[in-house]
Parts: C-alpha cells; structure tokens; sequence
C-alpha cells in the first residue's frame, strides 16, 4: 500500500477540500491511502485584524509550502484564490481543479423561515454588511454609497452565525465555499460577475507540489482541468502584473469559449495542447471606497491565456490603476512589460 500525506488548513471548508482530493486519489488508485496532514497558516492565526491590515501575501499558505519543502507532507491543497502568483524555489502548481461557482453570494438574515431581505438591491438604506473582502467591499460601495461595511473574520459557521445573531443585515460569501459545505439553502441571491466581479482563481482549488517529486505530479495531473487551468492561469497573470495579493482590490474572471469540436473536458499532456478556442478575460481595480473603478476586458486564443492577462493588466494600468493601487502599495508603480 501506498501512503500519501496531504497538506490542508484545518478550517472545515478547507477539511472538506482536502478530504475530497483524498477520495478521488484513493478511488483512482486503489490500495493508495492519503492521511490527511492539518496545518494553522498564519491567515488562521491572526483573527483580530482585518487582512488588508496584516499585510504579505501567502497569508494561508506558507507554513503548508514549508511542509512541502521539509517534505512533511507530499500533496498541498489551496483554494486557488489563496495562493501568490509566484512560488518558493523547487514548488508549484500542478494541477488546477474544475471550478465551482465562481460568483459572490449574497446572504441575508432568516426571519419566519424566510430571507429577510430578499436581494441585494433590496437592502434598506444604511444597511450593514459583514465581508472582510476589499474587493467585494468596494464594488458593493460603487453600487451603494450609503452602506456600511463591517469585517467579517472565522470560518463559514462563524460567520452565519454572527449575521444570525443580528450583528449584520446580510454577509458575502464565495458561493463555492457555501455550496461544498451543503449550505445551498441560505443563500438569498447569486451576485452576477456584472455587480460582483470575482477574486482571481475564486471557485478552484490548486494542487502544489515539489517539482522534482515526478511520482507524484504524475499521480495528481488528472486533477487539472483544461478549460478551469486556462481562465485562472489568465487571471493570476493579471494580477502578477499588478504585483497584486488576495487582500487587494483587484478581480478578473476569465470564460473560456472552445471550437464545437474540441472537448474542455478532457485532460492532455498540456492545458491547452490540441485545442482551439477563445477565452475572454474581464479585469478589475477598485479603490478601497468604491468612488473609482477601472474595468475592462480582452479576448484571443486560450493558447495565450497567460499574455492575454498581462495585456489586460497593461490596460487597466494606461486607464489608471495604478493611482488607485499606490494608495494600496505605498510604493513605486509595476515596471512596465514585466510582472515587476
């Protein structure tokens, strides 16, 4: 028998993406057993202080990628919204799985088994909502000046908890995260990408490995999904470009369009090898305040994915972005042509 160890967060939604790639490992390969490895990052750590403040990126993934490395654990699962564009030495990304939905959920209060407030254009005047996201706080401000947003920290039941007790008049969540958890039911509404874009890679989970260990990138590369692989991988080029963490307020989502005879469903040596296709990439920056938001879009061949991204980021930078994320950065803007 073949033993693996799988690095995850402990969190419960974490739990149940790690215990799912146990399964599909252990069905595929019969007589594999994957031991589950919990690991508390930092982002797990620090539950007082809003994110954006903590500042850094890989808030939820260090300590896992030096287990990685100590070579405590073999496999590390991430949501990939989670996880910085660049990689320690000797780690990456092997796999990215199918996404789920990748759209913003709006989750309002049950009152008389019924939402209380029954869509987000609905909330009344003033109304308070708990998210700790910048991203998602400064496109709902854009739409609504008068709403106050309130942080929200802790996991999934910690946090419906809190907007039960009435401490908010509706919360944010990522529809994913709510729907593996079998939570489908509380969600009020669905955000549109139109009024929530979503955070880059939001939906899918990244498999990291060490790049020497060909045993096992051989044993996790049916993980990766073609179509998902591409979009993300045109988002996260995107946000390297703007030198961007998951703690600021920039989002893009990318769709991917193939040629009616080709399959995005089956797997090949390469995300994109043998494919013809489209993928058309929305981008976003926001000021944290949600007065200014410079959003556009790019379209071309899936086999660009990853320079459609840039080109986009290059865009929103000409537009303007970069006075938005200076305030964010306090520093000098990306060099221009590199991801800086």
């Amino acid at each position: 028998m073949k033993k693996l160890k799988l690095g995850t967060r402990a969190s419960q939604l974490a739990l149940w993406q790690a215990e799912w790639v146990k399964s599909e490992i252990e069905k595929r390969y019969p007589g594999t057993e994957v031991e589950l490895v919990k690991i508390k990052t930092t982002g797990d750590k620090i539950l007082d202080v809003p994110l954006a403040k903590v500042g850094g990126k890989g808030l939820f993934v260090k300590e896992i990628e030096e287990a990685l490395l100590d070579k405590r654990i073999d496999i590390a699962v991430h949501s990939m919204k989670d996880v910085p564009t660049d990689f320690p030495k000797g780690l990456h990304l092997v796999a990215i799985t199918e996404r789920e939905d990748p759209r913003d959920a709006f989750i309002s209060q049950i009152q008389n088994s019924k939402f209380k407030v029954q869509s987000f254009k609905d909330l009344p005047h003033g109304a308070s909502i708990g998210t700790s996201s910048l991203r998602r706080s400064s496109q709902l401000l854009n739409l609504r000046t008068d709403l106050k947003i309130v942080q929200l920290r802790g996991n999934l039941n910690t946090r419906l908890k809190k907007l039960d007790e009435g401490q908010y008049d509706a919360i944010i969540l990522a529809a994913a995260g709510v729907k593996r958890l079998g939570w489908v039911d509380r969600i009020t509404e669905y955000l549109s990408p139109e009024v929530s874009l979503p955070a880059i890679g939001q939906g899918a989970l990244g498999i990291e490995t060490r790049v020497d260990d060909k045993e096992i990138n051989k044993l996790v590369a049916f993980f990766d999904h073609p179509a998902t692989s591409t979009a993300v991988r045109a988002e996260r080029a995107l946000l390297k470009r703007l030198e961007g963490g998951c703690q600021v307020p920039i989002a893009a989502y990318g769709t991917v369009v193939a040629d009616s005879s080709v399959s995005l469903n089956a797997p090949t040596g390469h995300p994109t090898e043998g494919w013809v296709g489209q993928l058309h990439l929305v981008g976003l920056v926001a000021s944290t305040d949600g007065k200014k938001i410079i959003k556009d879009s790019v379209s071309g061949q899936i086999d660009k994915a990853e320079d459609l991204g840039i080109e986009l980021a290059e865009k929103l930078l000409k537009m303007g972005a970069w006075d938005i994320l200076k305030e964010v950065y306090k520093t000098e803007p990306p060099m221009q042509g590199g991801a800086g």
